[in-house]
């Protein structure tokens, strides 16, 4: 375990030797998929348990029995709207295997210019896509290890940009305790410019001389940007307080290398087995946030003792923004 921590940490000094807000192309990668974890916060570095989890940890993975599969649907900022979907398959001793798939589209959006502020008629839009492959493993029944590997694509009307990035983790549980954590890296990959017809325009390379070609065919050259990557480590204590109550605090630390550091912290109260509420805080302690609280609920119900359908509901306030609403569906058979 102490080689896994030095190893994150020694990654993460080559990583985030610098720390620049707005430079960063893929932002749809931030966005969170799960509802239950969206809802304590975001903090889900030492959670596992369903499918979704594989966003915040991988490693979360290889805690997965059976086949998990978790969908969700959020109406995001602007009325953008998000959509996620991910399965994972538990191969015994072979370790868990996962499928996710994350889309983000802007809906049509008219083309205005200076000289047309009501639009031109045309319309355009934003289009984001991930689709990974992920793996987890238990190496032993307390360390718990996962990488995803990840191909991503945008599009702003005739340009795009893609790339691949990976998400790796390890948890670790101590032993006759319900102590869990967990440390990750996520977004870590090749860098990305935007290419496409929206870039070709014609050129005049002496305005002020008649009688040449004043339309050179030629090509605006635009930069590289890295990914949103970030590092978060994090605890999930666990308190029971009888077979059918329990109360879960969870805490992450967050270091993205596009803002400054910041917490992520949430607790859940589940009764019955059967239901839960959920509230946190997301962004603490970072400088000129946009709202931070989160609201939860969600219900997990077994269905002939080989089924299980979740129901879990996120409500995360962005101030201004107004804010976000998120549900996830989820089922383990």
């Amino acid at each position: 375990m102490k080689k896994f921590l030095v190893g994150f940490l020694v990654l993460n000094s080559l990583i985030f030797s610098q720390s620049k807000v707005g430079t960063t192309v893929g932002q749809f990668l931030k966005i969170e998929p799960s509802s239950r974890i969206s809802s304590l916060g975001g903090s889900g570095a030492g959670n596992f348990g369903n499918a979704s989890m594989v966003y915040y940890n991988p490693a979360s993975l290889g805690r997965i029995r059976n086949i998990d599969a978790d969908f969700t649907v959020a109406n995001w900022l602007a009325d953008i709207r998000y959509n996620y979907g991910v399965v994972a398959i538990n191969i015994g001793m072979v370790g868990t295997f996962a499928l996710q798939i994350i889309s983000l589209n802007s809906g049509e959006i008219p083309v205005r210019t200076v000289e047309m502020p009501l639009g031109t008629g045309e319309k355009y839009s934003v289009t984001n896509f991930a689709l990974g492959l992920g793996y987890g493993k238990m190496l032993t029944d307390r360390v718990a290890i996962g990488l995803v590997v990840s191909y991503f694509n945008e599009t702003i009307w005739h340009s795009s940009l893609n790339g691949f990035f990976f998400n790796f983790g390890v948890q670790y549980q101590i032993p006759e305790s319900e102590v869990t954590f967990g440390a990750a890296v996520s977004n870590y990959g090749t860098h990305g410019k935007y290419s496409g017809t929206d870039l070709f325009i014609n050129y005049d390379f002496d305005p002020k001389k008649y009688g040449d070609n004043d339309r050179l065919p030629a090509e605006l050259r635009t930069d590289e940007f890295s990914l949103p990557t970030t590092f978060r480590a994090g605890i999930t204590y666990t308190v029971k307080f009888s077979k059918d109550y329990q109360f879960i605090l969870s805490v992450d630390a967050l270091h993205p290398n596009d803002n400054n550091e910041s917490l992520a912290l949430g607790g859940e109260l589940k009764f019955l087995n059967l239901f839960s509420i959920r509230g946190g805080y997301r962004n603490l302690f970072l400088d000129d946030r946009e709202g931070g609280l989160t609201l939860g609920a969600g219900t997990d119900i077994s269905i002939l003792n080989s089924y299980r359908i979740r129901f879990d509901y996120s409500w995360a306030d962005y101030s201004k923004l107004k804010a976000v609403h998120r549900v996830t569906f989820g089922l383990n058979f």
